[in-house]
């Protein structure tokens, strides 16, 4: 199994970043997708949700309307459009691949790809 983010960099406050998730070694259609953060001294939070069942998304307060979640699944690759990027958005950011089937969890994490915001 392997979940390998890229996309992460320095910008702008105001500016926007694409991250990419790239997956393989499990049915990544069937796994509800998500994107945390961990900013530094702070706990791991969720970003994003893209659920695997009906496609629906989810987002943290903080970033919605600011940030869109979307998965290619015949890419196995998950992403995460930032716009109108603020300081506070400064963190590593993760990619995780969660399904719970029959009783049996199954949760996958990235490496990571920083993303600092900062003029």
């Amino acid at each position: 199994v392997q979940l390998v983010e890229s996309g992460g960099d320095l910008v702008q406050p105001g500016g926007s970043l694409r991250l990419s998730c790239a997956t393989s070694g499990f049915p990544f259609s069937s796994y509800d997708m998500s994107w945390y953060r961990q900013a530094p001294g702070k706990e791991r939070e969720l970003v994003a949700v893209s659920t695997s069942a009906g496609g629906s998304t989810n987002y943290a307060d903080s970033i919605k309307g600011r940030f869109t979640i979307s998965r290619d699944n015949a890419k196995n690759t998950l992403y995460l459009q930032m716009n109108s990027l603020k300081p506070e958005d400064t963190a590593v950011y993760y990619c995780n691949a969660l399904r719970l089937s029959w009783g049996l969890r199954s949760n996958y994490w990235g490496q990571g790809t920083q993303v600092t915001v900062s003029s």
